[in-house]
C-alpha cells in the first residue's frame, strides 16, 4: 500500500544500512532506484524473456539464441508431451521463475502445470516495484536445456556494463557457478579476468574461481554488442563448450537494493553511470519494433 518511492527507501535501508537520496542519487543502486521509478518505456519490451529475443537477433544473431521448445498461450498435457526429455521452463515477466527438467519421467505434467499457474499468479511489480516489469503479460516458455561436456548447467556469465553509450565503456564480469545446485558460487572479475575481492548481494566467492574462459573476446564482444545502446545495463550469457548463448538484459538488478563488500563498490559503480542519464538512444527508440 505504500507508494514506490516511500517502499524502496524503506527497502533500500533494510539491505543496504542507508536511505537512498533519489532526487541526486550517487550511488549504483541509487541510481538503478531511479531507473526502476522512471524507467523508458522501451525496457519493458526488453525487459520481456520473449519480446527480446527479437532485439539479441538483431544486434548478435539469432544463432545465440537459446533454442525456444515451446512458448503456448496455454501450457496443456499436448504441449508437456511434445516436449523432450530435457528442458527449462521459464517465466518471462520475472527473475528466477526457472525449472530446470533433465528428466521428463521424473516429474509430471500437474506438478509443472501448477508451478506454472503459481508464477503466472505473482506481480513481479509488487516485489520491487521495478515499473517497466508492470506491462509484461505473462508467459510461460520452454527452451532447450544447456549443458557443458561434463553434463553439468554452464556458468552464469554477468556482464555489468557501464559507459556503452557514452563511449566510455567499463565492463565488470560477475561468474556464477553451480547457480541450481547446492553451492552457488559469484566471482567478479574486470574485463581482463583480474580476481576482484567483492562480494555482490548473496553470492559468495569461491575458493578456488573458475578459470579464464577461452573464448573470454569472444564472450566479451558479445556483452559489447548487446550493451551499445544503453549507459548500463547487466548482459547475462552462457557459453557451453565455447558457444555463446544469450540469458537475458538486466536494467535494474537486485531493485536497487543489491549489498557490496566493501561497500565503497556501491560508490564506485555509481560513479560510471551519468547523473540523470537516459538509458536509451533516442533515434533508436524511433526506429525500435513496438516503440511508440
Amino acid at each position: 500500500m505504500l507508494p514506490a518511492p516511500l517502499f524502496l527507501s524503506l527497502l533500500h535501508h533494510k539491505y543496504i544500512g542507508r536511505y537512498p537520496n533519489l532526487l541526486r542519487p550517487t550511488t549504483f543502486n541509487e541510481k538503478i532506484l531511479q531507473k526502476s521509478l522512471r524507467p523508458d518505456p522501451w525496457l519493458t519490451e526488453l525487459t520481456d524473456k520473449l519480446t527480446v529475443r527479437d532485439y539479441v537477433a538483431r544486434k548478435l544473431g539469432e544463432s545465440h539464441l537459446i533454442p525456444l521448445l515451446a512458448a503456448p498461450e496455454t501450457f496443456t498435457k499436448e504441449v508437456f508431451d511434445a516436449l523432450p526429455d530435457s528442458f527449462v521452463m521459464k517465466a518471462n515477466h520475472g527473475s528466477t521463475y526457472v525449472k530446470v527438467v533433465r528428466n521428463k519421467s521424473a516429474t509430471s505434467f500437474e506438478e509443472l502445470r501448477d508451478l506454472a499457474n503459481h508464477w503466472l499468479s505473482l506481480d513481479f511489480y509488487k516485489i520491487g516495484r521495478e515499473k517497466h516489469y508492470r506491462p509484461i503479460k505473462p508467459r510461460i516458455f520452454f527452451e532447450q536445456l544447456l549443458l557443458d561436456e561434463s553434463g553439468n548447467v554452464p556458468p552464469d556469465y554477468k556482464l555489468q556494463c557501464f559507459g556503452a553509450k557514452s563511449g566510455r565503456l567499463v565492463i565488470y564480469i560477475l561468474v556464477i557457478s553451480d547457480r541450481f545446485g547446492a553451492d552457488t558460487r559469484g566471482d567478479l572479475y574486470d574485463v581482463n579476468w583480474n580476481h576482484l575481492d567483492v562480494v555482490i548481494g548473496e553470492y559468495k566467492p569461491s575458493e578456488n574461481p573458475p578459470p579464464r574462459p577461452d573464448n573470454l573476446d569472444a564472450i566479451v564482444d558479445a556483452g559489447i554488442k548487446l550493451s551499445a545502446d544503453f549507459d548500463y545495463v547487466r548482459v547475462d550469457l552462457y557459453s557451453p563448450n565455447s558457444q555463446i548463448y544469450f540469458g537475458e538484459l538486466t536494467f535494474t538488478p537486485g531493485a536497487g537494493v543489491l549489498p557490496f563488500m566493501p561497500d565503497r563498490i556501491d560508490y564506485e559503480w555509481g560513479s560510471l553511470i551519468p547523473d540523470a542519464y537516459l538509458s536509451i538512444t533516442p533515434s533508436l527508440r524511433a526506429t525500435s519494433p513496438g516503440v511508440r
